[in-house]
């Protein structure tokens, strides 16, 4: 799979470990060397800042989408592209338009909204990109664990649970997410339709 650019999805906070800074700052470096574009959500703040600053002195090709209405107060402002929108559902169309793949570095609630919404669109057929978290100190392991409990519970499909392509190192991730094949699956769990 031809990959030119990555939407990353991180914490607007750098978090309590210098791993996650470490972690936002070796992808983006990775980046850069494989040639691959960033886009992200265009803030200047915590991991978010710390990616595009890392692909920025590298060389590489920094694209922020950011919504006006906190454009003024976190913007970054040495971007390759900055694009401001009207809205957050705007952002979020935008970035997967522009984007081949996605990777979640530890964040928050956004972070995770977001990330869910692609694989949402991904488990039901709306798209074949590759979808990659980064689980820099185990950060996302209580998350894998409630994503197998609901498996188990049969609310996700397994095949589904292992479109998320999971590493704790940025390169091998990227690795992954070149090799990606989205599967050919069903979304529908056990679906009986009634009749009569």
């Amino acid at each position: 799979m031809s990959i030119k650019r990555i939407c990353v999805y991180c914490g607007s906070t750098p978090g309590i470990k210098p791993e996650y800074l470490q972690a936002a700052k070796v992808l983006g470096q990775l980046l850069v060397k494989n040639n691959i574009e960033l886009v992200y959500g265009g803030a200047d703040v915590g991991l978010m800042g710390e990616v595009a600053d890392s692909v920025l002195s590298g060389g590489g090709t920094a694209i922020g989408i950011i919504p006006k209405s906190f454009a003024n107060k976190v913007s970054h402002q040495g971007l390759t592209k900055l694009h401001v929108v009207d809205s957050m559902h705007e952002r979020k169309q935008m970035i997967f338009d522009l984007s081949d793949a996605f990777i979640a570095l530890p964040g928050g609630m956004g972070t995770l909204e977001e990330m869910f919404e692609i694989l949402t669109w991904s488990q039901l057929g709306l798209h074949k990109k590759p979808c990659g978290i980064l689980n820099v100190c185990g950060y996302y392991d209580h998350l894998f664990t409630f994503l197998d409990y609901a498996v188990a519970q049969q609310f996700i499909k397994q095949e589904h649970r292992d479109m998320i392509l999971v590493e704790q190192s940025p390169g091998k991730l990227l690795d992954k997410i070149s090799r990606y094949q989205a599967p050919i699956v069903e979304k529908w769990v056990g679906l009986k339709r009634k009749t009569g």
